[in-house]
């Protein structure tokens, strides 16, 4: 599996020069780890503006909520919530139009992903990081924060907790001897007191 993260200092230069719309998306992808695909259809529909948190369905039709970081509450208050059109497409139709713009056709995930690049390369990031990889970036962020592989799947909105090991597989690290050791010392406790009971 593809296992690239992103690092703090492309993190910095990707959010510093990002217009807003973009920022959002980015956000949505790094800071909650949604699906860039996901990030951009979400709406007011999709958002409790009392309880800050955003709901939606997974790829694989399950039900998220997740609460949203400060910054994408302060970015949402700024949103019409009456309307149903996307927050990342709300934004952009608020910014001043450069060359470089995105037409509004285009501002689907394909078009952002086409604005991620040229942001990217103006940077000189010259890995090819996409926005999955940020959603990546906030998995393993918070593997290594919990140790709690169950944390992470909820986090992501997976199913199967094969999905996750798939986005953690080469941050996981080996059991040892002892643990085992461990493991197998309580078992044969346990089976002990189930036989003097």
């Amino acid at each position: 599996p593809r296992n690239v993260t992103a690092r703090p200092e492309e993190i910095d230069a990707i959010f510093g020069a990002a217009p807003p719309h973009l920022r959002l998306w980015l956000l949505l992808c790094l800071d909650l780890g949604i699906r860039s695909g996901t990030a951009q259809r979400l709406n007011p529909d999709n958002y409790d503006p009392t309880n800050q948190t955003l709901q939606f369905t997974t790829k694989k039709g399950a039900r998220q909520t997740l609460p949203v970081t400060a910054e994408i509450a302060e970015i949402l208050t700024t949103c019409d919530h009456q309307s149903r059109i996307p927050y990342v497409r709300q934004i952009w139709v608020r910014q001043p139009h450069k060359r470089r713009s995105p037409d509004p056709d285009r501002l689907n995930e394909s078009g952002l992903n086409e604005a991620f690049v040229l942001l990217r390369k103006s940077l000189g990031i010259t890995r090819k990081l996409t926005p999955h990889d940020l959603r990546r970036t906030a998995a393993v962020d918070l593997y290594r924060l919990t140790k709690d592989v169950i944390d992470v799947q909820g986090f992501l909105g997976h199913r199967s907790l094969q999905s996750t090991i798939w986005y953690l597989d080469h941050d996981l690290r080996p059991v040892n001897r002892q643990t085992l050791e461990l493991i197998k010392g309580s078992r044969t406790i346990n089976q002990r007191k189930g036989r003097t009971a």
